[in-house]
């Protein structure tokens, strides 16, 4: 039941912030949508490891948060600094 509730929730979560992805006037907004849809993304696949007891999409979550994270902190550097 909360499942349902969970899932549509994440849902809209990922829907407005591809929207704010596409739309976004500015690459920092940009950078920030694709940041929360990251994000997002990570809790979809916890909650689909604990919906469907594969814990191995727990592991998959971790790696994933990971490297989007090291991904944001590249892509900030790029818009600040810019190659160098």
């Amino acid at each position: 039941m909360f499942e349902y509730v969970f899932f549509s929730l994440i849902g809209l979560g990922i829907v407005l912030s591809a929207l704010r992805l596409i739309k976004g006037p500015t690459a920092p907004d940009r950078v920030v949508a694709l940041d929360t849809l990251s994000t997002i993304t990570t809790t979809l696949l916890v909650l689909l490891g604990f919906t469907f007891k594969r814990y191995i999409y727990l592991d998959v979550a971790l790696v994933y948060a990971l490297l989007t994270f090291i991904g944001a902190i590249v892509v900030a550097r790029i818009l600040e600094k810019g190659l160098k």
